[in-house]
């Protein structure tokens, strides 16, 4: 894994405040590594898919040895004690989480609020995407919203789901967006109807998803059918009609 070379045209997006250094002693798992003075960090703005986190440790473990920069927009560890954060090795225009985007080694988690880091982000993801790089070459990475059995397979995972949207209903205070003509078992993506300005802000109503083709990424829930709940704008795009 060649770090600080896949994506230097991006470096300005993801442009957080300095919240320390470290050397890195240890992979702990696909998201997370341990520094020599004990923190352990965790890679934000990331995911992995099913059966690709081993893929990704691997690549982390170029890692190990390096001098890395932690930034981000909070320095509080999460309730397991890590901090969640952008590395960045000495030599870097970008930070490590674009190049395994670059790469095909991550995806996109789409939970970064800051617009010009969360474009740096999406747009690595997409270079990989377009070229089958990595994780992308694989064609069961994209779940087709056609396939519910399929799709629950991910329950409890994050995954990335795409297809045409058959309609949009507004129930109570959650917009469905459906995939499928059977509510209670084909895959629908839920919207709280709190998020609609939101998604409109970013060019995205949910009314007009009828018919076009659709790609959602996030966390799988069982609730009748699959189901990803909205809550960033990141998670829901339009990709052709």
């Amino acid at each position: 894994m060649w770090f600080g070379a896949a994506a230097p045209s991006l470096a300005a997006g993801c442009q957080f405040d300095i919240q320390g250094e470290g050397v890195v002693s240890a992979v702990v798992d696909a998201r997370t590594l341990r520094l020599e003075d004990g923190r352990e960090v965790r890679l934000a703005g990331v995911e992995v898919v099913a059966g690709e986190p081993e893929d990704l440790k691997s690549a982390l473990t170029a890692l190990v040895g390096r001098h890395v920069t932690l930034r981000g927009d909070r320095d509080e560890p999460d309730r397991y004690g890590r901090q969640s954060v952008f590395l960045y090795l000495e030599s870097s225009t970008s930070s490590v989480q674009s190049d395994l985007l670059a790469q095909g080694q991550a995806i996109a988690s789409a939970d970064v609020d800051d617009k010009a880091c969360a474009t740096e982000l999406a747009t690595a993801e997409a270079a990989a995407r377009q070229a089958r790089r990595g994780t992308w070459a694989n064609s069961s990475v994209v779940k087709n919203a056609e396939n519910p059995a399929d799709i629950l397979t991910r329950a409890g995972q994050f995954a990335v789901v795409q297809g045409k949207v058959m309609s949009v209903r507004q129930a109570g205070g959650t917009v469905y967006v459906n995939f499928g003509r059977r509510w209670t078992r084909d895959f629908a993506a839920t919207i709280p109807k709190r998020m609609v300005p939101d998604l409109e802000a970013a060019g995205v109503t949910p009314a007009s998803l009828k018919n076009r083709r659709v790609r959602v990424r996030g966390w799988v829930e069982r609730r009748g059918g699959p189901r990803i709940n909205v809550v960033r704008t990141g998670q829901i795009e339009v990709i052709g009609d």
